[in-house]
C-alpha cells in the first residue's frame, strides 16, 4: 500500500524520540511505539515510527465502532481511521500499513533496522517488550531525522536458557532451518486437537517469557487465529 499522504501541518517534535512525544496518546489508543529508523532509500531524510498493540489494545478496539459493525478486518478497518488521526495531531505526512498489498511494505526489515526486534530461535520476530505477541499496525512517516528509540544491545533470545518457543509447537509446523509449514499448522487449529492453540493463541508464542510477561488478553489472540483460518 502507497505512502496514505496527509495535509500538511506544523511538526510540534523536537529532538526527543518522536516515541516520547507519542507515547500518552498511543497508550489512548490501545498502542505503543515499537520502534524507529531513519529511512535509507527515501528521497529526503525521514524518520518512520512502527506503531503495534499494547497490552490494553483489545479493550480499545472492542468499544470501537468498526468491532460493533460486524463487518470484516474490523482491526484493519481500526487502523485506518485510528492512524491518520494519530499522525495528523503530530505532524506526520503520512501512514504507511502492514496490509493491503501486494506489494506490502517490508514491516519485518524495518523492525529489525530498530534494534527493538530480532528473529526468535524459531524465525518468528520476537520483540524486547512484546516477545512474540507482536501486532504492527502501522508505521508514521516524519519528515527529517529526529531523534530514536534507544536501541536494545541484543536479543532476548540471548539470555533466555531454555528456549521453550523450541519445543512449542504441538505439531512441528515450525522445522529447524525455520521454514514455517502453513499448512500444517492450519489443519492442526482447524481440528479439535487445535482448540488450545485456537482459544488462547499460537503456542510457539505463548511459550517466549517476554510473552507471558506482555499479558495480551486471550480473546484478541483467539480473534487473529479466527482471522488466520479466514473466519472473521
Amino acid at each position: 500500500m502507497a505512502l496514505a499522504v496527509l495535509s500538511a501541518r506544523a511538526n510540534p517534535l523536537t529532538a526527543e524520540s518522536p516515541l516520547t512525544a507519542l507515547g500518552a496518546t498511543l497508550e489512548n489508543y490501545g498502542l505503543m511505539g515499537m520502534g524507529s529508523l531513519h529511512l535509507k532509500d527515501a528521497p529526503g531524510p525521514e524518520t518512520l515510527v512502527l506503531l503495534g498493540t499494547s497490552a490494553t489494545f483489545w479493550e480499545v478496539l472492542t468499544k470501537s465502532p468498526e468491532y460493533s459493525s460486524n463487518m470484516p478486518d474490523p482491526v484493519d478497518r481500526w487502523s485506518l481511521r485510528a492512524l491518520p488521526e494519530i499522525a495528523k495531531a503530530f505532524g506526520a505526512k503520512g501512514v504507511l500499513y502492514p496490509f493491503g498489498g501486494p506489494p506490502y511494505q517490508p514491516f519485518i526489515a524495518w523492525a529489525k533496522q530498530t534494534g527493538a526486534a530480532f528473529d526468535s530461535p524459531v524465525g518468528m520476530l520476537v520483540h524486547h517488550t512484546a516477545g512474540m505477541m507482536i501486532s504492527y499496525r502501522g508505521a508514521l512517516v516524519f519528515d527529517g531525522h529526529h531523534s530514536l528509540l534507544q536501541q536494545t544491545a541484543s536479543s532476548p533470545c540471548d539470555s533466555c536458557p531454555d528456549r521453550p518457543c523450541e519445543a512449542a509447537c504441538p505439531v512441528d509446523a515450525l522445522s529447524a532451518d525455520h521454514a514455517y509449514d502453513v499448512p500444517r499448522c492450519k489443519a492442526h487449529i482447524a481440528a479439535p486437537e487445535g482448540a488450545d492453540c485456537m482459544a488462547k493463541g499460537c503456542a510457539v508464542r505463548r511459550a517466549c517469557p517476554l510473552s507471558q510477561r506482555f499479558d495480551r488478553p486471550q480473546a484478541q489472540s483467539a480473534h487473529h487465529m479466527r482471522a488466520f483460518l479466514g473466519e472473521t
